[in-house]
């Protein structure tokens, strides 16, 4: 086959500070300093996209083996029916589908959209010459659903975002919430039910009353539905949390990286993940990580953090607290998640990306 002139991408949606998006925004970058076209086709195009991003409508239909396509694939979408009606060779980056049960009783139509999404990948698989994934456990699934070839392909996490520099402001405010005492928990994701910050809330009002009454609680990501986000805020009240827990919606790179900077501890109970890039964001801003061995989260903390086998809030506590109170614990576990970040940089996961690509170029009939 003769190579293509153009490896375009489709996405169901696109929008900042969102690591499948950013790993899209890479992912062309990356191919067009490969010396093929590549535009980003989605069906919604967030705030702050436009003009880098154009409606999945706008696909043109080239000759096959001149216009190739990958689709990003982390839920339902009608962008999957184009990307499957296109007559291009067909690549598939998988980034995990929640389970629909995690999340349908709090937001339906998120529920639905994660339903649709596994079909789709079933009904994908004999259209697509390969499949990669951010790790194992999703290359796991997409074995499962069907694919024939499929390879993990680290997450390009853009560098804007883990070299950001602290925005002075946020972080001196809190630096100054430090004077009056107390640790602070720290959580990275989208506020949503499978990311359990429920669970997580829990923990943190099991440690305050065993450990540190003093300790504060920041949940950083933008919200996905108001139902669950007016249920935690019903919750942290009800346990007479107050302003202990801040829940701060989505923020600028340099917002985030003042949490990091701030924080004592990353904290994960999520149910599902198919990688967490936070995770590796603060093992490689030297935060000790403390996580739920659920999904993927064994695979991407791996050596470099205390992953923990119960959902039970005390121990989580314990962990914490075992963690920050330990003479030299915290420092030993900082060294070991920065080598386990390290697995993650940018230009290992870039190698990979264009080491897959070449493959397929070569593989092509």
């Amino acid at each position: 086959m003769t190579p293509p002139e153009r490896i375009d991408q489709v996405i169901p949606a696109i929008i900042e500070h969102d690591a499948v998006s950013n790993h899209t925004f890479e992912a062309q970058r990356l191919l067009r300093e490969m010396g093929v076209g590549s535009e980003i086709y989605a069906r919604i195009v967030g705030p702050g996209c436009a003009g880098r991003v154009r409606p999945v409508e706008e696909l043109p239909s080239t000759g096959a083996d001149r216009q190739w396509l990958i689709y990003q694939s982390s839920i339902g979408s009608p962008a999957a029916d184009v990307f499957a009606r296109h007559r291009g060779h067909k690549l598939l980056d998988y980034h995990n589908i929640t389970p629909a049960e995690l999340v349908e009783r709090w937001i339906p139509p998120l529920g639905a959209e994660a339903r649709l999404g596994r079909r789709q990948l079933t009904q994908l698989a004999p259209l697509v010459a390969a499949g990669f994934a951010d790790s194992a456990y999703n290359a796991a699934e997409l074995t499962a659903a069907g694919f024939a070839r499929t390879r993990v392909v680290p997450l390009l996490v853009e560098t804007a975002n883990v070299e950001a520099p602290p925005d002075a402001a946020v972080l001196a405010r809190l630096v100054a919430s430090k004077q009056a005492g107390g640790s602070d928990w720290l959580f990275v994701g989208q506020l949503a039910p499978h990311k359990a910050q429920h669970d997580l809330i829990k923990a943190f009002a099991c440690y305050r009353r065993a450990y540190d009454e003093r300790a504060r609680l920041h949940l950083v990501g933008r919200e996905m539905g108001q139902t669950y986000k007016d249920a935690l805020r019903r919750y942290v009240a009800s346990l007479g949390l107050g302003a202990a827990v801040e829940l701060t919606g989505s923020v600028a790179s340099g917002t985030l990286a003042a949490y990091f900077a701030a924080a004592d501890v990353f904290v994960c109970c999520s149910e599902h993940e198919g990688f967490c890039a936070p995770v590796v964001e603060a093992m490689h801003r030297r935060v000790p990580v403390v996580a739920i061995a659920r999904a993927a989260l064994p695979e991407t903390v791996g050596n470099g953090g205390v992953l923990l086998e119960e959902r039970d809030p005390v121990l989580v506590a314990a962990a914490v607290h075992t963690v920050l109170a330990t003479p030299g614990a915290r420092e030993m576990l900082v060294e070991a998640g920065a080598i386990q970040a390290a697995k993650y940089g940018l230009e290992s996961a870039r190698s990979a990306f264009r080491e897959v690509i070449r493959a397929e170029l070569a593989a092509a009939p």
